[in-house]
Protein backbone atom coordinates (compact mmCIF):
# COMPACT_ATOMS: atom_id res chain seq x y z
CA UNK A 1 0.00 0.00 0.00
CA UNK A 2 2.82 2.40 0.89
CA UNK A 3 4.57 1.57 -2.37
CA UNK A 4 1.44 2.45 -4.37
CA UNK A 5 1.12 5.71 -2.43
CA UNK A 6 4.76 6.60 -3.12
CA UNK A 7 4.31 5.81 -6.83
CA UNK A 8 1.23 8.04 -7.05
CA UNK A 9 3.03 10.86 -5.24
CA UNK A 10 6.06 10.50 -7.52
CA UNK A 11 3.87 10.58 -10.64
CA UNK A 12 2.01 13.62 -9.30
CA UNK A 13 5.29 15.46 -8.80
CA UNK A 14 6.37 14.65 -12.35
CA UNK A 15 3.03 15.79 -13.80
CA UNK A 16 3.32 19.05 -11.86
CA UNK A 17 6.86 19.56 -13.17
CA UNK A 18 5.71 19.07 -16.77
CA UNK A 19 2.82 21.49 -16.30
CA UNK A 20 5.09 24.11 -14.72
CA UNK A 21 7.67 23.71 -17.51
CA UNK A 22 4.98 23.97 -20.16
CA UNK A 23 3.58 27.25 -18.87
CA UNK A 24 7.02 28.64 -18.00
CA UNK A 25 8.42 28.11 -21.48
CA UNK A 26 5.22 29.15 -23.21
CA UNK A 27 5.26 32.47 -21.36
CA UNK A 28 9.00 33.05 -21.89
CA UNK A 29 8.69 32.15 -25.58
CA UNK A 30 5.67 34.42 -26.08
CA UNK A 31 7.53 37.36 -24.58
CA UNK A 32 10.72 36.56 -26.48
CA UNK A 33 8.83 36.19 -29.75
CA UNK A 34 6.84 39.38 -29.21
CA UNK A 35 9.96 41.41 -28.43
CA UNK A 36 11.78 39.75 -31.31
CA UNK A 37 8.87 40.37 -33.66
CA UNK A 38 8.82 44.05 -32.79
CA UNK A 39 12.55 44.45 -33.23
CA UNK A 40 12.47 42.28 -36.36
CA UNK A 41 9.73 44.43 -37.88
CA UNK A 42 11.74 47.56 -37.14
CA UNK A 43 14.81 45.92 -38.62
CA UNK A 44 12.96 44.97 -41.81
CA UNK A 45 11.68 48.52 -42.18
CA UNK A 46 15.19 49.88 -41.62
CA UNK A 47 16.72 47.60 -44.27
CA UNK A 48 13.91 48.38 -46.71
CA UNK A 49 14.39 52.11 -46.12
CA UNK A 50 18.15 51.81 -46.62
CA UNK A 51 17.70 49.75 -49.79
CA UNK A 52 15.11 52.12 -51.27
CA UNK A 53 17.23 55.17 -50.50
CA UNK A 54 20.29 53.57 -52.12
CA UNK A 55 18.24 52.52 -55.16
CA UNK A 56 17.04 56.09 -55.62
CA UNK A 57 20.56 57.44 -55.08
CA UNK A 58 23.05 54.94 -56.63
CA UNK A 59 25.94 57.27 -55.82
CA UNK A 60 25.67 56.14 -52.19
CA UNK A 61 27.49 52.96 -53.22
CA UNK A 62 30.66 54.99 -53.66
CA UNK A 63 30.50 55.98 -49.98
CA UNK A 64 30.78 52.36 -48.84
CA UNK A 65 34.40 52.84 -47.62
CA UNK A 66 33.17 55.58 -45.27
CA UNK A 67 30.39 53.26 -44.14
CA UNK A 68 32.97 50.59 -43.38
CA UNK A 69 34.92 53.00 -41.20
CA UNK A 70 31.69 53.77 -39.32
CA UNK A 71 31.10 50.08 -38.70
CA UNK A 72 34.67 49.54 -37.51
CA UNK A 73 34.27 52.50 -35.16
CA UNK A 74 31.03 51.09 -33.70
CA UNK A 75 32.69 47.75 -32.93
CA UNK A 76 35.87 49.37 -31.62
CA UNK A 77 34.13 51.81 -29.28
CA UNK A 78 31.83 49.10 -27.89
CA UNK A 79 34.76 46.65 -27.54
CA UNK A 80 32.98 44.02 -29.66
CA UNK A 81 35.68 43.74 -32.33
CA UNK A 82 36.98 40.33 -33.26
CA UNK A 83 34.52 37.90 -31.70
CA UNK A 84 30.98 39.30 -31.67
CA UNK A 85 29.33 37.52 -34.59
CA UNK A 86 26.93 34.66 -35.36
CA UNK A 87 29.51 32.12 -34.20
CA UNK A 88 29.34 33.68 -30.73
CA UNK A 89 25.60 32.97 -30.61
CA UNK A 90 26.06 29.38 -31.83
CA UNK A 91 28.84 28.72 -29.32
CA UNK A 92 26.79 30.26 -26.51
CA UNK A 93 24.09 27.60 -26.95
CA UNK A 94 26.63 24.87 -26.19
CA UNK A 95 28.58 26.75 -23.52
CA UNK A 96 27.92 29.24 -20.74
CA UNK A 97 29.50 32.07 -22.75
CA UNK A 98 27.46 35.24 -22.27
CA UNK A 99 26.04 37.24 -25.14
CA UNK A 100 26.57 41.00 -24.62
CA UNK A 101 23.29 42.90 -24.96
CA UNK A 102 25.22 45.75 -26.58
CA UNK A 103 25.66 43.53 -29.62
CA UNK A 104 21.98 44.05 -30.52
CA UNK A 105 22.05 47.78 -31.36
CA UNK A 106 25.53 47.50 -32.88
CA UNK A 107 24.60 44.74 -35.34
CA UNK A 108 21.32 46.53 -36.13
CA UNK A 109 23.09 49.78 -37.06
CA UNK A 110 26.01 48.05 -38.79
CA UNK A 111 23.75 46.00 -41.05
CA UNK A 112 21.69 49.07 -41.95
CA UNK A 113 24.90 50.93 -42.83
CA UNK A 114 26.08 48.03 -44.99
CA UNK A 115 22.83 48.04 -46.96
CA UNK A 116 22.58 51.82 -47.19
CA UNK A 117 25.95 52.06 -48.92
CA UNK A 118 25.59 48.99 -51.13
CA UNK A 119 27.47 46.18 -49.42
CA UNK A 120 26.48 42.74 -50.68
CA UNK A 121 25.09 41.13 -47.55
CA UNK A 122 21.94 39.63 -46.14
CA UNK A 123 20.15 40.16 -42.87
CA UNK A 124 19.95 36.73 -41.24
CA UNK A 125 23.33 37.08 -39.53
CA UNK A 126 21.94 40.15 -37.82
CA UNK A 127 18.72 38.25 -37.10
CA UNK A 128 20.51 35.41 -35.33
CA UNK A 129 22.67 37.84 -33.37
CA UNK A 130 19.72 40.06 -32.45
CA UNK A 131 17.71 36.99 -31.49
CA UNK A 132 20.54 35.60 -29.38
CA UNK A 133 20.88 38.93 -27.57
CA UNK A 134 17.15 39.11 -26.87
CA UNK A 135 16.95 35.49 -25.69
CA UNK A 136 20.01 35.90 -23.49
CA UNK A 137 18.71 39.16 -21.98
CA UNK A 138 15.26 37.76 -21.19
CA UNK A 139 16.85 34.59 -19.80
CA UNK A 140 18.95 36.69 -17.42
CA UNK A 141 15.97 38.82 -16.42
CA UNK A 142 13.93 35.76 -15.40
CA UNK A 143 17.07 34.19 -13.88
CA UNK A 144 17.21 30.99 -15.93
CA UNK A 145 19.91 28.54 -14.94
CA UNK A 146 22.77 27.49 -17.22
CA UNK A 147 20.82 24.47 -18.51
CA UNK A 148 17.84 26.59 -19.56
CA UNK A 149 19.75 29.52 -21.09
CA UNK A 150 20.52 27.66 -24.35
CA UNK A 151 16.78 27.20 -24.93
CA UNK A 152 16.22 30.92 -24.34
CA UNK A 153 18.91 31.68 -26.94
CA UNK A 154 17.27 29.35 -29.46
CA UNK A 155 13.91 31.02 -28.75
CA UNK A 156 15.41 34.36 -29.67
CA UNK A 157 17.03 32.97 -32.81
CA UNK A 158 13.83 31.34 -34.05
CA UNK A 159 11.79 34.47 -33.28
CA UNK A 160 14.01 36.87 -35.23
CA UNK A 161 14.48 34.42 -38.13
CA UNK A 162 10.70 34.06 -38.35
CA UNK A 163 10.19 37.82 -38.18
CA UNK A 164 12.60 38.51 -41.02
CA UNK A 165 11.69 35.70 -43.40
CA UNK A 166 8.07 34.97 -42.51
CA UNK A 167 8.81 31.24 -42.29
CA UNK A 168 7.99 30.24 -38.68
CA UNK A 169 8.40 26.48 -39.02
CA UNK A 170 11.73 26.81 -40.83
CA UNK A 171 12.84 29.26 -38.13
CA UNK A 172 11.88 26.77 -35.42
CA UNK A 173 13.76 23.82 -36.87
CA UNK A 174 16.72 25.90 -38.08
CA UNK A 175 17.39 27.23 -34.56
CA UNK A 176 17.28 23.66 -33.19
CA UNK A 177 19.33 22.10 -35.99
CA UNK A 178 22.07 24.62 -36.83
CA UNK A 179 23.94 24.41 -33.52
CA UNK A 180 25.14 20.81 -33.69
CA UNK A 181 24.70 18.92 -36.97
CA UNK A 182 23.33 15.47 -36.28
CA UNK A 183 21.67 16.45 -33.01
CA UNK A 184 18.36 18.29 -32.71
CA UNK A 185 17.50 19.90 -29.37
CA UNK A 186 13.95 18.59 -29.08
CA UNK A 187 13.51 20.17 -25.65
CA UNK A 188 13.51 23.51 -27.46
CA UNK A 189 10.72 22.51 -29.87
CA UNK A 190 7.80 24.02 -27.95
CA UNK A 191 9.60 27.24 -26.92
CA UNK A 192 11.02 27.81 -30.40
CA UNK A 193 7.76 27.33 -32.27
CA UNK A 194 5.87 29.53 -29.81
CA UNK A 195 8.51 32.25 -30.19
CA UNK A 196 8.50 31.90 -33.99
CA UNK A 197 4.69 32.13 -34.21
CA UNK A 198 4.61 35.02 -31.75
CA UNK A 199 7.18 36.97 -33.80
CA UNK A 200 5.40 36.07 -37.04
CA UNK A 201 2.14 37.41 -35.60
CA UNK A 202 3.74 40.71 -34.61
CA UNK A 203 5.21 41.26 -38.08
CA UNK A 204 1.84 40.37 -39.63
CA UNK A 205 0.16 43.02 -37.47
CA UNK A 206 2.83 45.45 -38.66
CA UNK A 207 1.76 44.83 -42.24
CA UNK A 208 4.82 42.82 -43.27
CA UNK A 209 4.07 39.91 -45.58
CA UNK A 210 5.97 36.60 -45.53
CA UNK A 211 8.33 35.57 -48.30
CA UNK A 212 6.67 33.08 -50.69
CA UNK A 213 6.72 32.25 -54.39
CA UNK A 214 4.27 30.36 -56.60
CA UNK A 215 5.96 27.69 -58.72
CA UNK A 216 4.11 27.47 -62.02
CA UNK A 217 6.31 24.95 -63.84
CA UNK A 218 7.02 21.73 -61.93
CA UNK A 219 8.29 18.91 -64.16
CA UNK A 220 6.80 15.43 -64.24
CA UNK A 221 8.12 13.03 -61.64
CA UNK A 222 10.18 10.53 -63.61
CA UNK A 223 13.66 9.01 -63.56
CA UNK A 224 15.18 11.46 -66.04
CA UNK A 225 14.00 14.56 -64.18
CA UNK A 226 15.12 13.13 -60.85
CA UNK A 227 18.60 12.54 -62.28
CA UNK A 228 18.74 16.09 -63.64
CA UNK A 229 17.70 17.50 -60.26
CA UNK A 230 20.44 15.35 -58.72
CA UNK A 231 22.93 17.12 -61.00
CA UNK A 232 21.71 20.45 -59.59
CA UNK A 233 22.27 19.04 -56.11
CA UNK A 234 25.86 18.17 -56.99
CA UNK A 235 26.41 21.65 -58.47
CA UNK A 236 25.03 23.22 -55.29
CA UNK A 237 27.39 21.14 -53.14
CA UNK A 238 30.45 22.15 -55.17
CA UNK A 239 29.39 25.79 -55.21
CA UNK A 240 28.86 25.75 -51.45
CA UNK A 241 32.40 24.50 -50.85
CA UNK A 242 33.79 27.22 -53.14
CA UNK A 243 31.70 29.86 -51.37
CA UNK A 244 32.68 28.79 -47.84
CA UNK A 245 36.38 28.50 -48.69
CA UNK A 246 36.34 31.88 -50.44
CA UNK A 247 34.74 33.56 -47.43
CA UNK A 248 37.21 32.00 -45.02
CA UNK A 249 40.31 32.74 -47.11
CA UNK A 250 39.22 36.30 -47.87
CA UNK A 251 38.67 36.95 -44.17
CA UNK A 252 42.12 35.55 -43.35
CA UNK A 253 43.73 37.57 -46.14
CA UNK A 254 42.06 40.79 -45.02
CA UNK A 255 42.96 40.22 -41.36
CA UNK A 256 46.59 39.43 -42.24
CA UNK A 257 47.35 42.26 -44.63
CA UNK A 258 45.07 44.94 -43.19
CA UNK A 259 45.29 44.53 -39.44
CA UNK A 260 43.84 47.95 -38.76
CA UNK A 261 40.05 47.53 -38.79
CA UNK A 262 39.40 50.97 -40.25
CA UNK A 263 41.80 50.38 -43.12
CA UNK A 264 40.43 46.87 -43.70
CA UNK A 265 36.81 47.95 -44.15
CA UNK A 266 37.85 50.97 -46.18
CA UNK A 267 39.84 48.78 -48.60
CA UNK A 268 36.98 46.29 -48.93
CA UNK A 269 34.49 49.11 -49.47
CA UNK A 270 36.72 50.66 -52.10
CA UNK A 271 36.91 47.33 -53.95
CA UNK A 272 33.10 47.04 -53.97
CA UNK A 273 32.75 50.66 -55.09
CA UNK A 274 35.14 50.07 -58.01
CA UNK A 275 33.32 46.87 -59.00
CA UNK A 276 30.04 48.77 -58.87
CA UNK A 277 31.50 51.46 -61.11
CA UNK A 278 32.54 48.80 -63.63
CA UNK A 279 29.55 46.44 -63.46
CA UNK A 280 26.62 48.41 -62.07
CA UNK A 281 24.45 48.04 -58.98
CA UNK A 282 22.87 44.65 -59.77
CA UNK A 283 24.95 42.86 -57.12
CA UNK A 284 24.79 45.43 -54.34
CA UNK A 285 22.55 44.92 -51.34
CA UNK A 286 20.18 41.99 -50.96
CA UNK A 287 19.27 41.54 -54.62
CA UNK A 288 15.66 40.58 -53.92
CA UNK A 289 14.47 41.59 -57.38
CA UNK A 290 16.98 39.28 -59.06
CA UNK A 291 15.98 36.39 -56.79
CA UNK A 292 12.29 36.95 -57.58
CA UNK A 293 12.96 37.27 -61.30
CA UNK A 294 14.94 34.01 -61.32
CA UNK A 295 12.18 32.08 -59.55
CA UNK A 296 9.08 33.63 -61.11
CA UNK A 297 10.37 34.20 -64.66
CA UNK A 298 13.45 31.99 -64.89
CA UNK A 299 15.52 35.04 -65.84
CA UNK A 300 19.17 35.19 -64.81
CA UNK A 301 22.42 36.15 -66.44
CA UNK A 302 24.85 33.22 -66.78
CA UNK A 303 27.49 34.97 -64.66
CA UNK A 304 25.11 36.31 -61.97
CA UNK A 305 26.01 33.72 -59.37
CA UNK A 306 29.76 34.21 -59.84
CA UNK A 307 29.64 37.99 -59.55
CA UNK A 308 27.26 37.92 -56.59
CA UNK A 309 29.63 35.52 -54.85
CA UNK A 310 32.54 37.88 -55.54
CA UNK A 311 30.68 40.91 -54.16
CA UNK A 312 29.55 38.98 -51.06
CA UNK A 313 32.95 37.46 -50.32
CA UNK A 314 34.61 40.88 -50.39
CA UNK A 315 31.83 42.54 -48.36
CA UNK A 316 31.72 39.96 -45.57
CA UNK A 317 35.40 39.06 -45.68
CA UNK A 318 36.50 42.66 -45.14
CA UNK A 319 34.28 43.22 -42.12
CA UNK A 320 30.88 44.46 -43.27
CA UNK A 321 27.81 43.10 -41.48
CA UNK A 322 24.52 41.47 -42.40
CA UNK A 323 24.89 37.81 -43.18
CA UNK A 324 25.37 35.38 -46.00
CA UNK A 325 22.06 33.53 -46.34
CA UNK A 326 20.18 35.92 -48.62
CA UNK A 327 23.26 36.22 -50.87
CA UNK A 328 23.22 32.41 -50.80
CA UNK A 329 19.60 32.54 -52.02
CA UNK A 330 20.70 34.86 -54.85
CA UNK A 331 23.66 32.67 -55.80
CA UNK A 332 21.69 29.43 -55.64
CA UNK A 333 18.68 30.76 -57.53
CA UNK A 334 20.70 32.27 -60.38
CA UNK A 335 22.92 29.19 -60.59
CA UNK A 336 19.83 26.96 -60.81
CA UNK A 337 18.15 29.17 -63.39
CA UNK A 338 21.32 29.09 -65.51
CA UNK A 339 21.93 25.33 -65.36
CA UNK A 340 18.35 24.03 -65.43
CA UNK A 341 17.64 24.71 -69.15
CA UNK A 342 20.87 22.88 -70.04
CA UNK A 343 19.48 19.87 -68.16
CA UNK A 344 16.05 20.00 -69.77
CA UNK A 345 14.34 21.52 -66.71
CA UNK A 346 12.34 24.78 -66.46
CA UNK A 347 14.62 27.65 -65.47
CA UNK A 348 12.24 28.91 -62.77
CA UNK A 349 12.03 25.46 -61.21
CA UNK A 350 15.81 25.13 -61.34
CA UNK A 351 16.10 28.48 -59.54
CA UNK A 352 13.91 27.21 -56.70
CA UNK A 353 15.90 23.97 -56.44
CA UNK A 354 19.22 25.84 -56.53
CA UNK A 355 18.15 28.29 -53.84
CA UNK A 356 17.17 25.64 -51.30
CA UNK A 357 19.94 23.18 -52.19
CA UNK A 358 22.68 25.77 -51.74
CA UNK A 359 21.12 26.96 -48.48
CA UNK A 360 21.16 23.39 -47.20
CA UNK A 361 24.78 22.88 -48.23
CA UNK A 362 26.15 26.00 -46.53
CA UNK A 363 24.26 25.64 -43.22
CA UNK A 364 24.13 21.81 -42.99
CA UNK A 365 20.46 21.81 -42.00
CA UNK A 366 18.57 19.33 -44.25
CA UNK A 367 15.34 19.15 -42.23
CA UNK A 368 15.03 22.93 -41.98
CA UNK A 369 15.80 23.14 -45.71
CA UNK A 370 12.99 20.75 -46.66
CA UNK A 371 10.57 22.78 -44.55
CA UNK A 372 11.91 25.98 -46.15
CA UNK A 373 11.10 24.58 -49.60
CA UNK A 374 7.49 24.04 -48.51
CA UNK A 375 7.08 27.44 -46.85
CA UNK A 376 8.62 29.25 -49.82
CA UNK A 377 7.29 27.23 -52.76
CA UNK A 378 4.50 24.96 -51.50
CA UNK A 379 4.52 21.17 -51.52
CA UNK A 380 4.54 20.69 -55.29
CA UNK A 381 7.77 19.02 -56.37
CA UNK A 382 8.69 18.11 -52.81
CA UNK A 383 10.39 14.88 -53.91
CA UNK A 384 12.64 16.86 -56.25
CA UNK A 385 13.64 19.22 -53.45
CA UNK A 386 14.37 16.28 -51.14
CA UNK A 387 16.62 14.64 -53.76
CA UNK A 388 18.61 17.83 -54.36
CA UNK A 389 18.91 18.55 -50.64
CA UNK A 390 20.15 15.14 -49.57
CA UNK A 391 22.81 15.23 -52.28
CA UNK A 392 23.96 18.80 -51.59
CA UNK A 393 24.02 18.07 -47.85
CA UNK A 394 26.20 14.97 -48.13
CA UNK A 395 28.58 16.16 -50.84
CA UNK A 396 29.22 19.57 -49.25
CA UNK A 397 31.36 17.84 -46.64
CA UNK A 398 32.01 19.63 -43.36
CA UNK A 399 32.14 23.14 -44.76
CA UNK A 400 29.79 25.74 -43.30
CA UNK A 401 29.09 29.45 -43.20
CA UNK A 402 29.46 29.17 -39.43
CA UNK A 403 32.78 27.95 -38.08
CA UNK A 404 31.16 27.72 -34.65
CA UNK A 405 28.93 24.92 -35.90
CA UNK A 406 29.74 21.40 -34.68
CA UNK A 407 29.34 18.33 -36.90
CA UNK A 408 28.40 15.74 -34.28
CA UNK A 409 27.83 12.76 -36.60
CA UNK A 410 29.53 11.80 -39.84
CA UNK A 411 27.71 12.48 -43.10
CA UNK A 412 28.98 9.17 -44.52
CA UNK A 413 28.32 6.67 -41.77
CA UNK A 414 26.59 6.34 -38.39
CA UNK A 415 29.63 7.47 -36.43
CA UNK A 416 30.06 10.12 -33.75
CA UNK A 417 32.85 12.52 -34.79
CA UNK A 418 32.26 15.82 -32.89
CA UNK A 419 34.08 17.80 -35.59
CA UNK A 420 34.27 21.57 -35.90
CA UNK A 421 32.84 22.86 -39.17
CA UNK A 422 35.37 24.27 -41.63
Amino acid sequence: MNQIKETVQHDAVRVRQYIISFFKWTLIALVTGAVGGGIGAGFRYAITWATDLRTENPWLCYLLPAGGVMIAFLYRVTKLSGHADTNLIINSVRTDEKVPILLAPVIFLSTAITHLFGGSAGREGAALQLGGCIGSFIGRVVKLNEKDMPIALMCGMSGLFSALFGTPLTATVFAMEVISVGIIYYSAFLPCIVAALSAYGITYLCGLSPTAYALELVPELNVFNILMVAVLGVAAALLSILFCISLEQTHKFAAKFFRNEYLRTAVGGTAIALLTLLIGTRYNGIGGEVIASSILKGEALPYDFILKMLFTVITIGFGYKGGEIIPTFFIGATMGATLAPLLGLPASFGAAIGLVALFCAVVNCPIASIILSIELFGSRGLIFFAVALCISYMLSGYYSLYSGQKIMYSKRRARYINKQAK
